[in-house]
Order: C-alpha cells, then sequence, then structure tokens
C-alpha cells in the first residue's frame, strides 16, 4: 500500500507540477499579449496624433494667410476712406490732406488760394511709371518732398516715377520766423509723360 501512495502521491506531484507550469505559462502568454496589443493602440494614437499635428501646421499656415489677407484688406480699407476723404478735401482750400488729379489735356494741376493750418498739407497723386512729377510754389518758404513711395526733394530736382503707385507730396512750412496761423500760398504739381 506504500508503495501505490507513493506512486499516487507522485503522479499528483507530476499533475500539479504540470498545471503549475501550464498557468505560468499561461501568465506569459497573457502578458505578451496585452503588451502587444498596448504597443500596436500607442503606435496608432501616435500617427494619429502626428496627423492631427500635421494638420495643426496646415491650419496655422492657413490662419495666418487668411490673418494676412484681414490685414491687407483692412489697410485697403484705410486707403480708400483716405483717398475719399482727400477726394472731398480737394474741394476745399484749408483742409488735408488732398487728392490731385490731371486735367485732361493739361499735365499741370495748379491749386491757387491754399490755406496750410497744420504744419504741413500732403497731396495725393496717382502717376503712371515713366511719368515726370515736378512740384513749384509761390512760396520760399515750403519745403516741397515727396514721402511715397520713396522721399526725394523736390528742391533737388523734379522725380521720375518708377512704378504706379500713390505718390504723396507733401508741402510743409520751412521758414526762418514762425509759421503764420493759416499761411496761404499756390501750388503747382506738373505731371508729364516726357521731361
Amino acid at each position: 500500500m506504500k508503495k501505490r501512495y507513493i506512486t499516487t502521491v507522485a503522479t499528483a506531484m507530476i499533475d500539479k507540477s504540470k498545471t503549475g507550469f501550464w498557468q505560468s505559462s499561461n501568465i506569459y502568454l497573457t502578458f505578451f499579449g496585452v503588451s502587444f496589443l498596448l504597443l500596436l493602440a500607442v503606435s496608432a494614437c501616435s500617427s494619429e496624433s502626428f496627423s492631427e499635428n500635421g494638420s495643426a501646421g496646415a491650419d496655422k499656415a492657413v490662419m495666418n494667410d487668411n490673418k494676412a489677407k484681414a490685414e491687407q484688406n483692412a489697410q485697403e480699407i484705410k486707403d480708400n476712406i483716405r483717398n475719399s476723404y482727400a477726394r472731398l478735401a480737394s474741394g476745399r482750400s484749408d483742409v488735408c490732406p488732398k487728392l490731385i488729379q490731371e486735367k485732361v489735356g493739361s499735365p499741370v494741376v495748379e491749386r491757387t488760394a491754399e490755406v496750410m493750418v497744420g504744419d504741413y498739407c500732403d497731396y495725393f497723386l496717382y502717376a503712371r511709371e515713366g511719368q515726370v512729377i515736378a512740384v513749384q510754389t509761390d512760396n520760399r518758404q515750403l519745403e516741397a518732398l515727396l514721402i511715397v513711395p520713396t522721399l526725394h526733394n523736390f528742391a533737388n530736382g523734379d522725380y521720375q516715377v518708377g512704378s504706379y503707385d500713390k505718390h504723396v507730396i507733401r508741402l510743409s512750412y520751412n521758414g526762418a520766423t514762425y509759421k503764420p496761423e493759416n499761411l496761404v500760398y499756390d501750388v503747382a504739381v506738373t505731371v508729364s509723360d516726357t521731361h
């Protein structure tokens, strides 16, 4: 009986060790399977966030482009308002800035009895490429400068237009004494195709 008991105990131990072995193997297999699935999930999330970041970069570029267009539109609106104001001011002698336009058949735009209330008065002019702009005033105490699109002093000569653009001519008081409150002057702006 003792032999049978030992055999039975030995068989039970072997069965137990087999069961224990399989149980630990199942745990390891389960652990590796779950780890593999987690790695797949992490890599899938990473690729989604990468594509989201890529589209976020594209979205930022589109937003920057839209912002630049909005700023350009706002600047164009401001220029249009200034030009409208200058067009209305051209009918009055004491309001600046003023829009001056060439008259058909005459290259000279004359403004007589203009009144400078502030420190300067700006004249807006749209000249074509190749034209020459000259400015003369009846008052030697006035300085005539082109301030847009570049800086040019008309005391140094006429200005040749490089490209079609808005040109701003500024007349300012440059006398040795105090400027009168309302300085009256005449100005002639010549815009010619040849010099």
